[in-house]
């Protein structure tokens, strides 16, 4: 069957908040006519230059998925380390094949939490909105081809005890994808928290799983580890009406 994606809106404007201009680039190269300013511009003018600028050693990927992000992310930090976190088999299993021969990227097939355990996730006939709470009726309402799931049971670990086995450099990009479960991965991390420069969380401004944080719930962890709200990465909104319904929100240490 082929279920359509939810696809995530880039957002450029916020990149302002971290001291981002952008502008629009000549339509005719030959309008600059020194390569060298061309790629000046290019560099300085770049909506991930200030990523790029953070000197980002490692990044934690927790709900790789199939390594969407990951891909993106090796591309821009070409010297970084990625760990992956990914519960689901079918997920994971394409996950790995992506990387494959990569040294750069480790992969893990588990859910991170508060709890470390055995536990039954919902796993959605579209992947990417599967979740260890169950979904919202807005978020059925508003996708109707991610309705579905059916139990599977994964692996639940802390991510400070992972991390613990680990070997990794600083400063370390922790990405957060994991449908309403930001809160128990942040209690379950902290030291790595801690150790975080940059942290991209996926964000909620309407309830879309049972028991999951808001916005306004990761806001309030995140300035509370002395980290601040720099804009979104992308942000998803709402097929019915238009309104936000969530958000990768940039948090970088103050």
């Amino acid at each position: 069957m082929n279920i359509p994606k939810i696809t995530k809106q880039i957002i450029r404007t916020p990149f302002h908040a971290v001291g981002l201009d952008l502008i629009r680039r000549k339509s005719d190269p030959g309008e600059v006519e020194d390569p060298g300013m061309l790629a000046a511009l290019s560099q300085k003018y770049n909506p991930n230059h200030w990523l790029v600028a953070a000197g980002i050693q490692t990044v934690l990927d927790v709900g790789a998925h199939m390594g969407e992000f990951a891909q993106r992310i090796a591309i821009m930090l070409p010297d970084a380390e990625l760990v992956c976190f990914e519960p689901l088999q079918e997920p994971f299993d394409k996950l790995t094949a992506r990387f494959a021969g990569n040294t750069r990227v480790r992969t893990f097939r588990c859910a991170l939490g508060e709890q470390p355990g055995q536990f039954e996730m919902h796993h959605n006939e579209y992947a990417p909105s599967s979740s260890l709470l169950p979904m919202a009726n807005l978020h059925k309402k508003s996708f109707a081809f991610a309705v579905k799931s059916k139990p599977e049971t994964v692996e639940v670990r802390r991510l400070s005890d992972v991390v613990r086995e680990l070997k990794l450099r600083d400063p370390i990009l922790l990405k957060l994808d994991v449908q309403g479960f930001e809160d128990k991965v942040i209690h379950g991390g902290e030291d790595v928290v801690a150790r975080a420069k940059i942290i991209i969380v996926e964000v909620s401004f309407q309830t879309l799983y049972l028991g999951g944080p808001l916005f306004d719930d990761i806001y309030r962890m995140m300035t509370a580890r002395g980290f601040s709200y720099r804009g979104n990465f992308e942000q998803l909104v709402s097929p019915n009406d238009r309104q936000v319904l969530q958000a990768d929100a940039i948090f970088c240490r103050k």
